[in-house]
């Protein structure tokens, strides 16, 4: 793999080969996600609202790092497991994007993440999923296979959080193997601007979020962690993904 590196105003970029962004990290704040995409797939911590939630997680694709990084920053008790395909790229997050030294709370495999899925272990209470080979190729990633395998692996509470590429045949094919692996329940938020669209799916409880009460844990999280999630909130209003102001998954 052609692994690149690019800097742009303070901020340090990963590419495969290509001028797409595979990742990035602003140089002076490398716990920060730097990429809108990013930063919506922690939408999550909003739709579980327990402190210590979530407790395993399980991170598919590393690029540099920057769910790892900004789980282990603010979620410091969580169990972070990462398999990523090639070697390459961890050695460079290791080297470049300030991916932190394996320990008790971090462990990093390198593995193929459809496969990894398929064993036995304790349940996750997340599992993320960010895997593209240079061509913006998910491959298996995106199978009803992997997506059951993904449901079999969550404990009773947990969240399947995709990032799905809309810029090629869309994204609705995905979305719809999502629903067929999680019984209907997996839901796709407005697409980014950068063609990025993330998809939840849930087990457990139903969620029944007003937007009202989502901007107000979306404050107190921008104010724990830094991470503004009020623009996703507005494009939530005004898409047709909250039927009647309530979030349902």
């Amino acid at each position: 793999m052609n692994i690149e590196i690019s800097e742009e105003a303070g901020v340090r970029y990963l590419h495969f080969g290509s001028d797409w962004v595979q990742g990035a990290m602003r140089i002076a704040r490398p716990w920060s996600l730097e990429l809108e995409y990013t930063r919506e797939m922690m939408a999550c911590l909003l739709l579980r609202a327990e402190p210590e939630w979530p407790r395993r997680v399980l991170l598919i694709g590393l690029g540099a790092g920057s769910l790892t990084k900004f789980l282990r920053r603010h979620r410091p008790e969580a169990k972070l497991t990462v398999v990523e395909i090639e070697p390459a790229v961890v050695a460079v997050a290791q080297q470049h994007f300030k991916l932190p030294t394996e320990d008790e709370q971090l462990r990093i495999e390198i593995g193929d993440g459809a496969e990894y899925v398929m064993k036995k272990g304790r349940p996750y209470d997340l599992i993320l999923v960010d895997g593209f080979d240079a061509k913006a190729r998910a491959g298996a990633l995106d199978t009803l296979p992997f997506y059951l395998n993904c449901q079999a692996r969550l404990s009773n509470q947990g969240l399947l959080v995709c990032n799905l590429l809309a810029r090629h045949k869309g994204f609705r094919a995905s979305l719809e193997r999502l629903q067929q692996a999680f019984d209907q329940r997996a839901i796709a938020f407005p697409s980014c601007d950068s063609g990025n669209t993330v998809a939840f799916a849930a087990r457990g409880e139903t969620i029944a979020l007003p937007l009202e009460e989502l901007r107000t844990s979306t404050q107190a999280l921008k104010a724990s962690t830094g991470l503004n999630l009020l623009p996703t909130l507005t494009r939530l209003e005004q898409s047709s993904t909250c039927a009647g102001g309530l979030l349902s998954l």
